[in-house]
């Protein structure tokens, strides 16, 4: 019998875990409170972004800050009731707003999702979730020239990391996409990116063959890992104990609870965010597109269009808040205003986000065989199949070709 390894949390990057481990060899049980891709993973902007490397956290932040939160046509968002408890997360994630630590985040995230269409294509090769994942550019579009040359310093880092655009601008931005005949009149296309056209669907059918193939999908709520020596034995879920050698936490923004079980510091919030999905719309974009005014990506998804963003803080517990859906709404028209449609449906979500906008990936310290991935903030979905192949070598003893000092769970320990 192989080395039984334990997964807690079914989102992309908990799922690919579980399908990089059961090729290894490993005996895998995939555990959900609510099942398979039923939380970000199934409502993200569904592009495989890779040149997303810039952190929210960038020179000139600070300043701006306020005309972003009292503007309810700027795409940030704060429930003010929320602001005592938020407080200290909040200076210690904008402290980093400065040239050294954003570079630095950059070069952190690029290694981790700048070859994502690759890994998404390993990670779906002879399962039912190929059939979801198309390249594409990917076109960040803008009011005009000047919007852009704003825009600056963000494509300085992109193009430090290896990224270069083609620019588009007046007509040849409508020859590129005639979808995008509204009072956008400059883009940035860049290329041999990817977008999955059923973010939901596209896990869940990665789940359902993993199951197919012998492994365990089960719905529970893990409540403590168990250890002994220092190693771990086993979960405690709804009552009972499952064994097993390995256990690796991918349970996003609501982390907490098990991470303060191990000791773990971790300074996490939901950074919430939306979507609005247009059913059988009367004109599709012929690649995503990140709307720069309203910082929202706009996908082609399977018989609607999906537009996704926004940040609002508001933690775990408050309702759905409507300016973001507004703000959607009111964008996509200046982008598309043709475009018509038969049914709006609507979602709110939360991404794991924590103060130096990198993710936890590695061994939990003083604890072996735990391992956590989570705090993938805007990237989940486009560093999910990477990260799960770290994180299943790592629980098969393996050493990754990848420097994960950036990424360590014992890193705010230290600070």
């Amino acid at each position: 019998m192989g080395q039984q390894i334990a997964i807690v949390g079914a989102g992309i990057v908990g799922t690919a875990t579980a399908v990089w481990a059961q090729r290894a060899g490993m005996k895998v049980t995939l555990i959900d409170r609510i099942g398979p891709a039923e939380g970000a993973s199934f409502g993200n902007g569904g592009v495989l972004a890779s040149c997303a490397v810039v952190p929210v956290p960038v020179p000139g932040l600070i300043g701006q800050a306020p005309n972003y939160v009292f503007n309810p046509k700027k795409p940030l968002f704060l429930k003010w009731g929320y602001l005592p408890k938020l407080a200290p997360w909040l200076l210690r994630y904008v402290a980093r707003a400065n040239d050294r630590d954003a570079r630095a985040t950059a070069r952190a995230l690029s290694a981790l999702i700048k070859d994502s269409l690759a890994d998404h294509r390993a990670l779906a090769e002879g399962t039912p979730a190929e059939n979801y994942l198309h390249e594409c550019d990917f076109t960040y579009i803008y009011r005009d020239r000047a919007a852009f040359q704003a825009d600056g310093y963000t494509y300085d880092l992109k193009r430090e990391n290896g990224f270069e655009w083609t620019e588009l601008e007046g007509e040849a931005l409508r020859r590129y996409d005639p979808a995008l005949n509204g009072s956008m009149g400059f883009g940035a296309a860049f290329p041999q990116h990817g977008r999955i056209s059923d973010p939901g669907a596209y896990v869940k059918s990665l789940a359902a063959h993993l199951e197919a193939n012998g492994g365990r999908v089960i719905r529970a709520d893990v409540t403590d890992i168990i250890r002994q020596n220092g190693h771990v034995t086993g979960l405690r879920l709804d009552g009972e104990t499952l064994g097993c050698d390995a256990a690796v936490i991918t349970t996003g923004a609501w982390s907490g609870p098990l991470a303060r079980a191990l000791g773990v510091s971790m300074p996490l919030e939901s950074e919430r965010g939306y979507h609005v999905e247009l059913w059988n719309p009367s004109v599709m974009p012929r690649h995503p597109i990140l709307v720069n005014e309203g910082q929202f990506v706009v996908t082609p998804m399977e018989g609607r269009l999906r537009l996704a963003g926004i940040v609002e803080f508001g933690g775990l517990k408050a309702g759905p808040s409507r300016g973001p859906f507004k703000l959607l709404m009111s964008s996509i028209r200046a982008a598309m205003p043709d475009l018509t449609w038969d049914e709006k449906t609507e979602w709110m979500g939360h991404r794991p986000v924590l103060t130096d906008s990198l993710p936890m990936i590695g061994e939990v310290p003083g604890v072996k065989g735990v391992f956590m991935g989570v705090g993938h903030h805007h990237v989940g979905l486009t560093g999910g199949a990477k990260t799960g192949r770290l994180l299943a070598q790592l629980a098969n003893g393996q050493t990754p070709n990848i420097d994960l000092a950036p990424y360590d769970p014992g890193r705010f320990q230290r600070a």
